[in-house]
């Protein structure tokens, strides 16, 4: 019954206006043309009238005008026609099919592109919609099993794929063995395999019983989340729930719950979790930056007036200036050494006291290693680990700091 109400209104209101496009169209521009002309020409006459009366023109010229003036005013009237109108009748069929066409061919794009039949949706109802839409969301097993086929990993050391596959051999006779899953759990997920990395961490959580700590949660959340290609499953999901039961200011789970709900689109709640991000999480977050290029467009999208603040300050760190380094140039080996030991020193201090990012850590690591203390970069290395335990981005980039420093295999 509304699909014929909505079809019924919709032509009657296209046949009002292709009737007076008609009658619009049919008072011909010619016709409103030919009026003007006509008093033009009437003015012209009166205009003779009175020259010829103050004798500015003489009377064979007024007569010769009066003539030409005439002739052209009874051009027009022939124009006009016997009844006062602008003979338009033969356009007629061609205005009447130019908009039979242009009817047609608004409703059949409308039905072929629109939603003639397509109920309202009310706020109401694309929450419902949304909600439905997060209940029937693939497993975990389902979203993985419709991926393609994930491609290798390029440049892995050989000699590290095989001490992976001892790894799994050793951890394999020994299931309960806490400190092998958690090996196997990280070095599965540096070969690629996040499936089985994945696995191997939800079996150190069982291991750990009630031990197990938010950032092992998170790890297998976001393991989860990769091998699913950026989607989150409802297993996922269900641990990003429980952190925030527990830490309603975990950067990591506010991150992931709010592509869950942009991924299932309830934009509102993607929009708060992020914005509570936004006001909570510390400097040094691997996800401020990503929010921050995305919040306002994801306000926009759930209706809401957002403008972004200015972005923190960020300690940096502090670099040889120009003078430094033309200084540099002058200096003994031993000098330029103690100028490099001191900077190191001073970003050791700073990253101690005040924290930093993945990336200054991993600077840290190196510098260390290559001023020959080995010992303290592996220290550094291990409370660097500590630290953005659970983010499993950072401890790659991490890990391979400290494999070219030559502190871990």
């Amino acid at each position: 019954m509304t699909n014929y109400l909505f079809w019924g209104i919709a032509g009657a209101i296209a046949l009002v206006v292709a009737f007076i496009l008609v009658r619009a169209l049919r008072r011909s521009n010619d016709d409103a043309a030919t009026s003007f002309d006509q008093q033009v020409y009437r003015d012209q006459l009166a205009e003779i009238e009175r020259d010829q009366a103050r004798g500015m023109i003489a009377g064979d010229e007024a007569k010769r005008l009066r003539s030409e003036v005439a002739r052209r005013l009874l051009a027009a009237d022939r124009l006009e026609g016997p009844t006062g109108t602008a003979q338009t009748g033969p356009n007629s069929a061609l205005i009447w099919g130019m908009m039979a066409v242009i009817l047609a061919t608004g409703f059949a794009g409308y039905a072929y592109l629109g939603q003639p039949g397509y109920d309202d949706l009310p706020l109401e109802k694309r929450v419902q919609i949304a909600e439905e839409r997060r209940s029937t969301r693939p497993a975990q097993d389902a979203l993985e099993a419709a991926l393609p086929p994930r491609p290798p990993l390029e440049a892995i050391d050989p000699a590290f794929l095989a001490l992976v596959e001892k790894l799994r051999a050793a951890v394999a006779n020994r299931p309960d063995d806490l400190q092998g899953q958690q090996l196997l759990a990280r070095n599965e997920a540096n070969v690629g395999n996040l499936t089985a990395a994945y696995k191997a961490q939800e079996k150190v959580i069982a291991i750990k019983g009630k031990e197990a700590t938010d950032a092992d949660i998170l790890t297998q959340a976001t393991l989860m989340i990769q091998a699913a290609d950026g989607q989150v499953s409802p297993q996922a999901e269900a641990l990003l729930d429980g952190v925030l039961t527990r830490d309603a200011n975990n950067d990591t789970a506010l991150f992931f719950t709010g592509i869950v709900n942009m991924q299932v689109g309830r934009y509102d709640l993607a929009f708060r979790y992020w914005k509570h991000l936004m006001d909570v999480a510390p400097a040094d977050s691997p996800w401020v930056s990503e929010v921050r290029s995305r919040i306002e467009a994801l306000a926009e999208v759930a209706g809401v007036r957002y403008s972004l603040p200015d972005a923190p300050a960020m300690p940096g760190l502090k670099g040889p200036s120009a003078d430094d380094v033309a200084a540099a140039q002058d200096m003994s080996p031993e000098d330029r050494q103690a100028m490099i030991r001191t900077m190191v020193e001073g970003l050791n201090d700073r990253l101690a006291t005040e924290g930093g990012s993945a990336e200054e850590w991993a600077r840290l690591i190196t510098a260390l290693a290559n001023l020959g203390e080995k010992d303290r970069a592996i220290a550094i290395y291990a409370e660097a680990q500590k630290k953005f335990e659970g983010r499993t981005v950072e401890l790659s980039g991490l890990k391979e700091a400290a494999v070219q420093a030559g502190i871990t295999p």
